[in-house]
């Protein structure tokens, strides 16, 4: 097995296929497995940017490892920083963790969420008991119509 035929197997295994329009309502055990896989995918990244930030404030600013978490913890939600960082290295790695923690978190908040916007967008787009009994018919006289021979055309008579 080549390393590109085991990522796409690992890859396959996180995120299997969608269904499309025309197939069947995944089942609910497929949607919260779905679900789960992508909270757990997105909570990774949370916890792997919390370490980083820690370690950021920790080195850079020299803050004891609760003070770091709560600094972190405070830019990763959003509620932005304590106070003022004392150096330009650590007011550099603020600014930038603060740009990389708000796009996480609408990654973060687009990849847990896609689910579910993919099963709503699904139910909307499924056919109606009504409306695939109705196509069902209109498509029947249809193949009706197109199974008679069609009439050969009269030879026009020359005067």
């Amino acid at each position: 097995m080549t390393g590109s035929k085991a990522n796409n197997g690992l890859l396959a295994a996180l995120f299997p296929r969608l269904e499309h329009r025309g197939q069947p309502l995944a089942p609910h055990w497929l949607f919260y497995r779905r679900l789960s896989i992508n909270f757990a995918i997105g909570l990774t990244f949370i916890l792997v940017s919390l370490a980083a930030g820690m370690l950021g404030y920790r080195y850079l600013e020299g803050l004891s490892w609760l003070r770091s978490f709560g600094h972190a913890a405070m830019i990763l939600g959003g509620m932005g920083p304590y106070s003022e960082p004392n150096g330009n290295a650590s007011k550099l790695f603020e600014g930038i963790y603060a740009i990389y923690c708000g796009l996480l978190l609408i990654g973060v908040t687009g990849l847990i969420l896609a689910p579910v916007f993919h099963r709503v967008m699904h139910q909307l787009h499924l056919p109606d008991d009504d409306d695939a009994a109705q196509r069902s018919s209109s498509e029947a006289v249809a193949h009706e119509k197109t199974d008679k021979p069609k009439p050969k055309p009269r030879a026009k008579a020359k005067p």
